[in-house]
């Protein structure tokens, strides 16, 4: 199983448009981020995890050319407004792209991209298959795929366990039976905002936290803002088993 970091900063990026802060101004690759979303590939799945306004991007950056599922953690702008570009992958692969979300979320999407779901479509538009999860295991294909619950505030929201791999993103609370879905991991995936506290994403430290009760072989920090500082010096300062993610990065499991 291969894990790709399409995207790893927060909802506005890594620059943050007409930031002149010094982590907006690096020159390093490693400190700019396109909105979070990961691809996991098997032998026989190709599946993206969130499609955010970066989705065709990242896409056209990876020489994607086959798409088996998108699975959205939740509906906030920064995790679904790619989705009109599927419509690539509807021409392509001659057939609708599956889309797994939870009811609230599959609401929203109705909501958002209406036009999808109109009972007069406009020739072009992007075609949906949608799928209902909800909080227990699912399959696609030969793949399980194990949600987590979390809350980003007050707002539920999906991590998904993919055998050895999790990814939770968004998050600021995590229940005790969730984070047991997280043990014997080689990989986890864990949202770490910035430094300071924030009121619906963990911080730093509270992502370490998680990743010392879970212990995972590897952990991997994502959904990273620029107030976070650079990337150099954040990894030089994490437990030797903690790294910052950062656009492109491919693990391996």
């Amino acid at each position: 199983m291969k894990l790709t970091f399409l995207g790893t900063g927060t909802s506005q990026g890594v620059p943050v448009v007409a930031c002149q802060c010094p982590v907006c101004l690096s020159g390093n690759p490693k400190d700019q981020r396109l909105r979070a979303s990961v691809m996991i590939e098997t032998e026989n799945q190709c599946l993206v995890v969130d499609a955010g306004p970066d989705f065709r991007q990242q896409m056209l950056t990876h020489k994607v050319l086959h798409l088996n599922g998108i699975l959205l953690t939740h509906e906030h702008t920064d995790h679904i407004f790619g989705l009109d570009d599927i419509r690539a992958f509807n021409w392509v692969q001659k057939q609708p792209t599956d889309i797994y979300a939870e009811e609230r979320v599959q609401i929203a999407i109705r909501r958002i991209f209406d036009y999808v779901f109109a009972n007069y479509k406009y020739p072009g538009i992007p075609q949906m298959h949608l799928h209902l999860i909800e909080n227990k295991p699912f399959r696609i294909g030969d793949l399980e795929v194990i949600p987590i619950r979390g809350f980003h505030y007050k707002l539920p929201v999906f991590g998904f366990r993919f055998g050895k791999i999790a990814y939770v993103t968004d998050v600021n609370r995590l229940e005790a039976v969730e984070i047991e879905k997280l043990r014997g991991l080689d990989v986890l995936v864990l949202n770490a905002l910035r430094k300071e506290d924030h009121i619906s994403h963990y911080n730093l430290d509270q992502a370490l936290e998680i990743i010392a009760e879970v212990k995972p072989e590897k952990a991997y920090l994502t959904h990273l803002s620029h107030q976070m500082g650079f990337f150099d010096e954040v990894q030089n300062n994490l437990p030797e088993n903690v790294f910052l993610s950062y656009d492109g990065l491919q693990i391996e499991v």
